[in-house]
């Protein structure tokens, strides 16, 4: 009777089943908007009510001043603070990055210690090899102020910590000047040689699924592969090199290719301009990534209850 006892005690702690539940996601948003926008907001919306999983846009400072004057190591350390006091994430979470929220996002991956785990990764329009040329600004008041920066020269001190997205340019007939000054991309894709970091990759590579999105008519990111990691070969202003055609990715800096080889990276490429995206594509390629999760959890089953 005692060894009885014992076996169902046992089996009480040893009883699981796998069960389906949704991660939270964040939204990190590209250069110029802000959460409070109506359409990250709806963007966020749509999201959770078709995958079920509960979302959060992730501000960084005021948004859209923050978002072109903040330089990209501070504003990945701020979001890498605000994750860690997410209650929700602890457990693990996804994130969806638009255009330069991507790097933000990777640095959150690569760069946060003690976060919360990334399962997956969905990348919308992300400049993640580079761009080779400062966003377009517009005709706000702001974009005064950054055309002056600019003439100081895109890797001077300056620039680089004062105009975020000159964190990840990229001047491929530059490239020794780009490894010297700029800030972040050098750092995030582990690009410096007797800087390289394994922990980055190794986090990077943890990934359950990176989802890389680019749009065909991209006018924003130049060229528009970077969305794959794919970039110009160094010295050249032409012939795109693919993704895998990369030192990124043949040396396997940052993880890319021991992702893709677990068969765990997606290239998806859409039709339009830079982030324009259907409801219909949201949901043939983001929702599925966001949906339920499967888990172990202890469960007592009904006949190994004591009488």
């Amino acid at each position: 009777m005692v060894n009885q006892r014992v076996m169902v005690t046992v089996l009480f702690f040893l009883a699981f089943i796998t069960v389906s539940q949704s991660l939270p996601f964040i939204v990190l948003h590209g250069i110029g908007d802000q959460c409070k926008n109506g359409g990250i907001k709806n963007f966020v919306k749509l999201l959770s009510d078709w995958s079920g999983s509960q979302g959060y846009c992730l501000e960084i400072g005021n948004g859209m001043w923050t978002s072109w004057t903040k330089p990209l190591l501070k504003q990945t350390a701020i979001a890498c603070e605000k994750v860690k006091k997410m209650s929700d994430l602890t457990q693990g979470y996804n994130i969806v990055g638009l255009s330069q929220g991507n790097v933000i996002g990777r640095g959150i991956i690569e760069f946060c210690d003690g976060g919360p785990p990334v399962k997956n990764f969905i990348s919308l329009g992300g400049p993640h090899a580079g761009t080779a040329s400062i966003p377009f600004c517009g005709s706000e008041k702001v974009c005064t102020l950054i055309d002056d920066v600019i003439k100081f020269g895109v890797y001077s001190s300056l620039v680089q910590n004062s105009l975020a997205p000159s964190g990840y340019v990229k001047m491929p007939i530059d490239i020794a000047g780009y490894l010297k000054g700029c800030k972040f991309l050098p750092k995030l894709n582990n690009e410096i040689i007797n800087k390289r970091n394994s922990t980055y990759s190794q986090r990077f590579a943890s990934l359950e699924n990176l989802v890389l999105i680019m749009f065909d008519s991209d006018t924003i990111l130049i060229p528009k592969e970077t969305a794959w990691f794919g970039f110009y070969p160094d010295g050249a202003l032409h012939s795109v090199l693919q993704p895998q055609q990369t030192k990124l990715y043949t040396e396997d800096w940052i993880g890319l290719r021991t992702l893709d080889e677990a068969g765990k990276v997606k290239f998806f490429n859409l039709s339009g301009d830079h982030l324009d995206i259907t409801h219909s594509d949201m949901k043939t390629y983001i929702v599925p990534y966001l949906k339920d999760h499967n888990h172990i959890v202890p469960y007592l089953k009904d006949q190994m209850k004591d009488s």
